[in-house]
């Protein structure tokens, strides 16, 4: 490997290191050439998320989310060289080579950041979904690239739809724990007839319930939901070899216990940022090391909680 190379690899896996929290935690099992890949992907991802996340005027952030998609264009092409003065281009492109990663998830990604530009909000949970799969689905079944499949392994046609499922589970913990968040910032995810069916379609912008409302219900009813998510999408982790399967499973079971807290607790949701300690996501981490999750699924008996 080059030093460009090597050089834009660190550059991507110093901004997974530094903005990455939970992700961080799973790619830390992988060995160095799927890390490598992973942090490349994700700094990417973290480019067209920081685009829609910002303070720019929509048409900027279209023009920007241009820009972005012709860089990927050229990555797709092979046409971005090892001394290209970009590293996440760089590594990318380095990645793309190497491992049969499906760069349309990166174009969904941008789709789905697009709808965030647009305002768009959520009629249905059938509607939502298409938003899910965009920015968080297409990032498992890009991950899936990276990760492979064991060979032989049953089923292994449907890793890429348990990935994207997985990653639907991931984007709706993070939907519910950052609901005020959101809300401060104009933005409403959770589905419109969902807010109806329990009181809550004034939306969240105090740091309690709407007046009148079930809150705890809406909160409770989408928990359930996620949780049917992570079922179906840990059918995932048997068909993945020891490290990578790890590393998913760590991911995922950092953002199962964060669901366990929401469900506990619905009203934190609108006071602040639910999270977990550091230790708690390290104990999750070495569970996923020691395969614990990947033999429950295989034996059908994964727990509710982690």
């Amino acid at each position: 490997m080059s030093a460009p190379v090597l050089a834009a690899y660190s550059y991507c896996e110093t901004v997974t290191g530094q903005q990455a929290r939970n992700f961080a935690y799973g790619i830390r099992l992988l060995p160095t050439p799927k890390r490598r890949a992973m942090s490349a992907l994700y700094a990417f991802s973290r480019r067209v998320d920081d685009i829609g996340d910002g303070t720019l005027a929509p048409d900027v952030k279209g023009a920007r989310l241009d820009e972005t998609r012709a860089l990927l264009t050229r990555v797709r092409d092979g046409a971005v060289a090892e001394d290209d003065t970009d590293p996440v281009a760089v590594a990318l492109s380095h990645a793309a080579r190497h491992f049969p990663i499906p760069l349309g998830g990166l174009d969904e990604l941008i789709d789905g950041v697009l709808m965030d530009v647009r305002g768009e909000t959520y009629e249905t949970w059938e509607d939502l979904k298409v938003y899910c799969r965009c920015v968080a689905g297409a990032i498992g079944r890009l991950s899936l690239g990276v990760f492979g499949t064991e060979p032989g392994a049953l089923h292994a046609e449907r890793a890429p739809e348990y990935a994207d499922t997985l990653g639907l589970a991931l984007q709706l913990t993070n939907i519910l724990r950052d609901v005020r968040e959101d809300a401060l910032e104009g933005r409403t995810y959770l589905p419109a007839d969902d807010l109806a069916k329990f009181g809550c379609s004034s939306g969240f912008s105090r740091p309690e319930p709407p007046a009148g409302s079930d809150f705890a219900g809406l909160v409770h009813f989408e928990v359930r939901r996620a949780r049917a998510l992570f079922a179906e999408g840990y059918r995932l982790l048997p068909m993945l070899d020891r490290r990578s399967g790890a590393c998913v499973a760590a991911m995922a079971g950092i953002y199962r216990r964060l669901l366990d807290r929401i469900e506990r607790e619905p009203e934190a949701v609108l006071r602040g940022r639910v999270s977990l300690p550091g230790r708690e996501k390290a104990y999750v981490a070495v569970r996923g090391l020691s395969g614990l999750d990947t033999r429950s699924v295989s034996r059908g008996t994964v727990r509710r909680r982690t």
